[in-house]
């Protein structure tokens, strides 16, 4: 049975909690491989390699952490506290005068510390919303989210999903601009961008960031899908009933009724 990133991670995190690390390792290295692991899975990652000692893995995960959301104000402790252990106290310094400025920001009227947390609170209430069928109640949780943290870019890479889900491709097509705007090593958004401009009908931008991406990312057989994808296509519009990945969705209409033969 296929497992979702989240559930591996929220396994992950239980054996954590068991203090079996090498456990945790495993699931978490598994979320890394599918490259849909977010900033909590390479923070948790980070902390399991620096429990089991192996602390430059432990800062490389840390810093993938930091990479895709830079108020991350756990990352930025411990990846303090790995640099310390290292030997390397000035490096360590620096990130904790990076996390005290963290915490004194203020955003939406919060300490920057609160408002992270509460951004992840919203994540988290969205996620439990998505998973129970409640697409739009989950997109409000996850807007929610990114008015307290507006740089948690793993956080907007879910909403646009949602939001390509729902139809709603411009406001998708805005938010994966601004990930690869801000964060171009972030390449999963780039490829929902050229997603989101191929359901928007604009079909040489798709072509654009596809082919970008692939120069970029020739192992990932995504790209070449997709791009497959627009030459079949020749570019013609995209029904309504089209999901994210640029797939028909089923049809849940009932079928139409059969006529009665005449006896």
């Amino acid at each position: 049975m296929d497992v979702s990133p989240e559930r591996l991670v929220e396994q992950a995190n239980e054996r954590f909690q068991l203090q079996d690390y090498y456990g945790a390792i495993h699931l978490l290295e598994e979320v890394v491989a599918t490259g849909r692991a977010f900033a909590d899975a390479h923070h948790l990652l980070g902390l399991s390699y620096s429990l089991a000692g192996q602390p430059d893995k432990a800062l490389e995960q840390l810093d993938r952490a930091l990479a895709l959301n830079p108020n991350y104000i756990e990352a930025l402790i411990h990846r303090a506290l790995v640099l310390n252990e290292l030997g390397r106290e000035e490096e360590a310094n620096t990130v904790l005068r990076r996390a005290r400025q963290v915490t004194s920001e203020r955003r939406a009227g919060f300490h920057g510390h609160v408002a992270a947390k509460l951004a992840n609170q919203h994540a988290v209430l969205g996620q439990a919303y998505y998973e129970a069928g409640g697409l739009s109640e989950a997109i409000a949780q996850y807007e929610a989210a990114l008015t307290l943290g507006p740089g948690f870019h793993d956080l907007r890479y879910k909403l646009g999903r949602m939001l390509l889900e729902a139809g709603r491709t411009l406001e998708a097509h805005e938010h994966f601009q601004t990930i690869v705007r801000e964060r171009p090593s972030f390449l999963d958004a780039a490829a929902m961008l050229g997603m989101a401009c191929y359901l928007a009908g604009d079909g040489l931008a798709a072509r654009a960031v596809w082919e970008e991406l692939r120069a970029r990312r020739p192992e990932d057989p995504r790209v070449e899908a997709y791009l497959a994808l627009l030459s079949a296509s020749d570019v013609a519009p995209v029904s309504a009933g089209a999901n994210a990945d640029g797939l028909e969705a089923p049809d849940d209409s009932p079928p139409p009724a059969r006529k009665k033969k005449k006896k």
